[in-house]
């Protein structure tokens, strides 16, 4: 895994938490290295074409001056006697340092304006709203489904934090099965080349399952999970137990899937930064990927490249599960498509996911408003939800002074972990909103896509990931899981009931770590436990 440049002298102090000024750099730029050509970019990506934007390999935002600090102040650290500058503000100067409770992954960005906060509030209220199906005397909310998983946003991002599996009776609100097959003919294998596409429905149930309908018509079907115990036996003799998931569909309403269709669960995850990201230079991303691991170091990293839908243009992946969509609009877009069955500018499709063999779904009437607009959710209501998911704070670290917070960190860094889980980032100047300017945030990934190996491989590939890669999520606020959404599942699908669970199903390009970890005593690996914990 290729790393930003190191520099011989430390960074100066700082006087707050976005990027310190500082009037007199005191060392000189090995710029050259850094603004390398990412060698990773595709050539079916590039291949005769100028570079777009969305894939830029050098900062063109920042100074000579600048760029040496952000080098600098991004360096991972070698001192674990105490923590790091800003390390508190691990989103940067929107940190939110309200009480921890369960409203934790709730609070608005701290450094947005008194205006700002008004409207982050009203997109609080759509996203927390449910739609309703067409017609219905509330013309403004009308348009849910035909066929949905859920009736607001709220209810499948819960407090605005991680999901669940669905446990006893608790149901699939928070979890669904995306449902895809790979090219079949010439002129799909084409469309995947050319990036118009990331993969292909199933020809009866589209893009995912979805398990409830309005009035009139049945959901398609049930997600079943059955799972496997496993038993893992550490170095110290203690042994845990891993849950191994499958899944199948009960109840198909409309006839069989195609033989080819895959099943991939996907669990919500938290909210939280997602502006920030948003904000992160593609640089800075592209220069930590090593396809053709020329390190040696066993850990690759690939972007997934992926066509803008409002551009056209060829641009970096960064949100989902595995890195599909570019931006948070486009993101909340596929959303409300897929899971509610409402249409948006950027997705218009009014009856949602239903598919030309659904005709009884595709016969239901939808909720477009003359009056509003040629779509369900108009472009106010895009604004909205937007801005709050830009928006969303990070909370504050907890405990991060404690011996044993800082010698787990060591041992993060020490066991190969920040290969994947980048710690810092600055975010890009002249962004589209000042609170997300220039600041340094601590999210612990590099937002590539990653080869997890064959325990943790759904078998389904999305764009330029294959079936057994899944992006870096970022680990900021998942210590607070428990708190904000009151259970401790994680991964994609929620398989792991603990953070020890999952890193034990660390496999391919995670395997060292992993057994790094399976290796160490029990005082270390609490410890590292607690420094996740801490985050």
């Amino acid at each position: 895994m290729r790393r930003p440049l190191d520099f011989m002298r430390r960074l100066r102090p700082a006087e707050h938490c976005g990027l310190p000024p500082q009037k007199k750099p005191r060392y000189g730029i090995l710029r050259g290295a850094f603004l390398a050509v990412v060698a990773t970019l595709t050539a079916s990506a590039l291949a005769g074409a100028p570079q777009p934007a969305g894939l830029a390999t050098s900062r063109t935002d920042l100074t000579p001056k600048d760029l040496a600090r952000v080098i600098a102040i991004t360096r991972p650290t070698s001192d674990f006697s105490k923590p790091e500058q800003f390390e508190l503000m691990q989103g940067g100067a929107g940190t939110s340092k309200k009480d921890v409770n369960k409203d934790a992954f709730s609070q608005s960005s701290a450094n947005i304006s008194f205006e700002e906060e008004g409207t982050f509030k009203l997109g609080n209220a759509i996203f927390r709203k449910n739609w309703v199906s067409s017609p219905s005397s509330t013309q403004a909310s009308d348009g849910l489904g035909p066929l949905f998983n859920e009736r607001a946003c709220q209810n499948c991002h819960l407090k605005d934090g991680r999901g669940h599996p669905p446990e006893g009776d608790s149901g699939t609100t928070s979890m669904f099965l995306r449902l895809a097959r790979e090219a079949s003919t010439e002129e799909e294998k084409a469309a995947l080349a050319d990036h118009k596409v990331l993969n292909f429905p199933d020809p009866v149930y589209g893009t995912q399952l979805q398990e409830l309908a309005v009035p009139g018509l049945q959901g398609e079907g049930r997600m079943h999970v059955d799972y496997q115990d496993e038993k893992v036996k550490l170095a110290d003799g203690s042994t845990v137990s891993l849950r191994k998931p499958s899944y199948s569909v009960d109840g198909l309403a409309y006839g069989a899937l195609d033989p080819h269709t895959t099943l991939s669960p996907r669990m919500t995850p938290p909210m939280i930064g997602l502006g920030l990201v948003e904000q992160i230079a593609p640089a800075d991303i592209l220069t930590r990927a090593d396809a053709a691991d020329r390190d040696g170091d066993g850990i690759s990293g690939r972007p997934n490249i992926i066509r803008d839908a409002s551009s056209g243009e060829l641009t970096l992946g960064r949100f989902g599960w595995k890195a599909q969509a570019a931006s948070i609009r486009q993101q909340s877009a596929d959303a409300f498509t897929g899971d509610i069955g409402i249409s948006t500018p950027e997705v218009p499709k009014h009856w949602g996911d239903c598919s030309a063999a659904e005709k009884t779904c595709l016969a239901q009437p939808n909720g477009v408003q003359e009056r509003l607009g040629p779509v369900e959710a108009p472009p106010p209501v895009m604004d909205l939800v937007t801005f709050y998911s830009q928006n969303l704070a990070v909370p504050a670290r907890r405990d991060l002074d404690r011996p044993d917070v800082l010698a787990g960190k060591k041992l993060f860094y020490d066991m190969g972990c920040i290969s994947c889980h980048t710690p810092k980032f600055v975010t890009r100047r002249g962004t589209p909103n000042k609170a997300q300017a220039f600041q340094l945030i601590w999210p612990y990934s590099d937002f590539l896509l990653h080869d997890m190996g064959p325990g943790l491989a759904d078998g389904q590939a999305v764009g330029e990931a294959t079936g057994s890669e899944w992006r870096t999520p970022p680990l900021w606020g998942i210590g607070l899981t428990q708190t904000v959404s009151g259970n401790t599942f994680f991964l994609h699908d929620g398989r792991a009931r603990s953070l020890a669970e999952a890193i034990l199903w660390h496999g391919g390009e995670g395997q060292k770590a992993r057994d790094r970890f399976a290796a160490a005593d029990a005082a270390d690996r609490a410890a590292l436990i607690k420094f996740l914990e801490s985050l």
